[in-house]
């Protein structure tokens, strides 16, 4: 069964699947797909290309992939992915892709707050927070369980490492590598994410493993090339730590 208010504008060509709600004033465009128990708030807009997961909660007066904020931008047909169980609070604006990826994805179980926005070919991985008033520009990476502070903003392009946390109203124009907390202006290296990876059950050993790993990163003073080394011949390769240096090599905007 699908519940839609009667002042929305759903077109016949959209894909509603079962006990969908959809509130007052929306308007669901002819290609969007909604999955099964997603809960549509009043005066949501879900336009073409639009890809929404099962069980979502999409809030009042969200903007569900619209059109790219792009002068390149030509009217190609492109998509917003969002994953199951994940929530969009108030007014978010999240783009769908370009013809550079053809698509935008925002994963599961994440928690996008009020005024959010996620810009055109971003990849927002599994279980991040985006707080309120959080700006991604185009491209930019968010690995998993990342939690992004109130106001921060993250330049195009950029990678957040997974279980990494940005502190509110800062600003990240190089890639923050995964497992750390990053604050300060320009922004820094602050600390490893202890407390988070705590909570989800990373094991003490492993957690002090990555402390004596960005040790030799940060607060050694080698260049970024000899500490890396170091780190290869002195910390036990554990998967945390190969993904460390995986991130950092593979770097383009280099690390802050």
């Amino acid at each position: 069964m699908v519940n839609i208010h009667p002042s929305a504008i759903v077109s016949k060509k959209a894909q509603i699947g079962d006990n969908v709600t959809v509130g007052a004033f929306c308007i669901i465009e002819e290609d969007a797909v909604i999955q099964d128990g997603t809960e549509i708030g009043s005066n949501v807009l879900v336009s073409n290309g639009a890809r929404i997961g099962k069980n979502c909660k999409i809030h009042k007066g969200a903007v569900i992939a619209s059109m790219p904020q792009d002068l390149k931008y030509g009217g190609e047909k492109t998509t917003l992915e969002i994953g199951d169980e994940t929530t969009v609070r108030e007014f978010c604006t999240l783009n769908r892709g370009t013809v550079a990826h053809g698509r935008t994805v925002i994963g599961k179980n994440c928690l996008l707050m009020a005024y959010s926005h996620v810009a055109h070919d971003c990849i927002v991985g599994d279980r991040v927070i985006l707080s309120n008033v959080v700006q991604l520009a185009g491209h930019v990476t968010i690995g998993d369980w990342a939690i992004l502070g109130g106001m921060a903003g993250v330049h195009q392009f950029c990678r957040i490492g997974k279980h990494s946390m940005i502190g509110a109203q800062y600003k990240a124009n190089q890639d923050v590598p995964p497992y750390i907390i990053a604050a300060g202006e320009p922004l820094k290296f602050s600390g490893l994410n202890s407390i988070g990876l705590r909570r989800r059950g990373f094991d003490p050993d492993v957690v002090l493993t990555l402390k004596r790993a960005y040790r030799l990163l940060y607060r050694s003073k080698l260049n970024r090339s000899h500490a890396l080394e170091r780190i290869k011949q002195e910390i036990q390769m554990i998967d945390p730590v190969r993904e460390l240096i995986e991130f950092v090599e593979s770097s383009e905007r280099g690390i802050i």
